[in-house]
């Protein structure tokens, strides 16, 4: 077996090793995150040769260790805190006299959680068949993996196909040093040991909203500075980044829109953050105890020798691919955050199955349109398909629906009502183009318009599927309802 191979060859104690047969593997995944394990995964369960080169002492990449895992942790349980500590739950009748933060107990809860699943892809791989390998791992030839080993040594893997899957890293600020302590990117932020007085946080995008969040929920003043002039990022519909950052405000985050740091200089009292606007101005100082960075990522593609097999980067540091997911060199792919689109684990995930799909001898294929993205607030944004500002670009001619919480009786009797359902329909044909939620449960109310999207669905199908009653989902229907007659049933 090839995992024999490694046992036997690692006991040898020799500088340089090799696997036990000409032909390795079928194919080496590189990094483990969502997309790279998946891959293996599948690959595998396709009946290929897998092995998988992690650097990282866990698997899981980035979004199980430092990212969407550990966070979402975070925001589950600091909105537990802030409706027992902020009146919620007596306003629901349930009076909870003498509640305190146990900060560092809420930090075990989100360490048991991250560990639990990063263990639980080691178990995967071994119930498929996967090999792992820990090290940083350097293509050094079409069919040839060098990976210089976490325990000493270097191990050569020959292949018939590589697989970059290597993710991304967080994008330095010019000019302000991260030290993950009181200066931190969404790695420190995501295990500060005190809650901060006060918090500026650099970037109103997805990151910086979800983070800012859990800290101003536990009781720091939180800041945040964006150089749009609309929360969220790109990608969110204008109509929903405006109601979500009134909502947001209302909590009480703060805001500087249309507004760019110049600089950021540590004090005796803390770090004092010069912002001005954007067209120009007075530069004005903020104040904080926790600077925090948010604004971006960019790919991973360290050492992981590209021009050994004449791979070049594109313009923004990603590795260009063709539509199976195959680079300049044929036996090697790429896919995840080191390619052209969204950086998000389920793109990855998806791009994973179907380039080994398409190693297998199917043909590729995904529909980027159909991608969701989810904002893990509260309340929740979620959005797929087209933006209305998207479509009066591309000259589309299209209908709304629109349909809010507050008028939906399970959103009503949870008094959890803010937000709503906007839906975005062909004028003439009446397919589906975007679906944009902003509301409690908004991440699983996406994927019904998601699917819909997918099987290229009008607001009539939906409108005529029963939904169960009372359940949040209703609101998507009585939005499509909207679009397609012009009147929902309970507005």
């Amino acid at each position: 077996m090839l995992r024999t191979g490694f046992q036997r060859l690692r006991g040898l104690g020799l500088g340089v090793r090799h696997l036990s047969t000409a032909q390795d593997a079928d194919v080496v995944v590189i990094g483990s995150g969502p997309g790279g394990y998946v891959a293996a995964i599948k690959a595998a369960q396709l009946g290929m040769k897998t092995v998988c080169v992690e650097k990282d002492s866990t698997l899981g990449g980035t979004c199980l260790n430092v990212g969407c895992i550990p966070s979402k942790a975070l925001l589950n349980n600091s909105h537990y805190y802030h409706m027992a500590h902020g009146g919620d739950l007596a306003s629901r009748g349930v009076d909870t006299d003498g509640v305190r933060l146990n900060l560092p107990k809420m930090m075990e809860a989100k360490s048991t959680a991250v560990k639990t699943l990063t263990s639980g892809i080691a178990h995967l791989f071994k119930a498929n068949g996967v090999t792992r390998v820990s090290g940083h791992g350097t293509i050094t030839g079409p069919n040839e993996v060098t990976v210089n080993m976490s325990d000493g040594g270097q191990q050569k893997i020959g292949t018939k196909n590589i697989l970059i899957a290597t993710g991304s890293e967080v994008t330095p600020f010019p000019g302000i040093e991260i030290d993950e302590k009181t200066i931190v990117s969404s790695t420190g932020a995501l295990a500060l040991e005190q809650v901060p007085k006060k918090m500026v946080i650099i970037g109103a995008g997805v990151i910086g909203l979800e983070l800012g969040s859990v800290w101003q929920r536990l009781g720091a003043e939180v800041t945040a500075v964006e150089f749009l002039g609309n929360v969220g990022g790109q990608g969110i519909d204008l109509d929903v980044a405006k109601n979500f950052q009134r909502v947001l405000k209302k909590q009480g985050m703060g805001f500087h829109m249309n507004t760019k740091v110049t600089g950021a200089t540590k004090t005796g009292s803390g770090i004092s953050v010069a912002i001005e606007a954007v067209k120009g101005g007075k530069t004005q100082t903020l104040d904080c105890d926790v600077l925090l960075v948010c604004v971006g990522r960019r790919p991973f593609t360290q050492n992981l020798g590209l021009e050994n097999v004449g791979v070049t980067l594109d313009e923004r540091g990603r590795v260009p691919t063709d539509s199976r997911f195959q680079t300049a060199c044929p036996s090697v792919y790429a896919i995840g955050d080191v390619i052209a689109g969204p950086m998000l684990a389920h793109k990855a995930e998806d791009e994973g199955i179907i380039c080994m799909e398409g190693l297998a001898g199917a043909v590729p294929h995904i529909d980027y349109n159909c991608v969701p993205s989810v904002v893990y607030t509260h309340p929740e944004v979620a959005w797929v398909g087209k933006t209305e500002e998207q479509l009066k670009a591309e000259e589309v001619q299209y209908k709304i629906g629109k349909f809010p919480f507050s008028a939906n009786s399970r959103a009503r009797a949870n008094a959890d009502f803010d937000g709503f359902v906007k839906v975005l329909g062909h004028k003439e044909t009446d397919r589906l183009l975007g679906v944009h939620i902003i509301g409690s449960g908004a991440g699983e109310m996406i994927n019904e318009a998601a699917l819909a999207m997918e099987y290229g669905a009008s607001c009539e199908d939906i409108a005529r599927v029963c939904h169960a009653h009372p359940t949040v989902s209703e609101a998507l229907r009585e939005a499509n309802l909207t679009a397609f007659f012009g009147k929902a049933i309970n507005m």
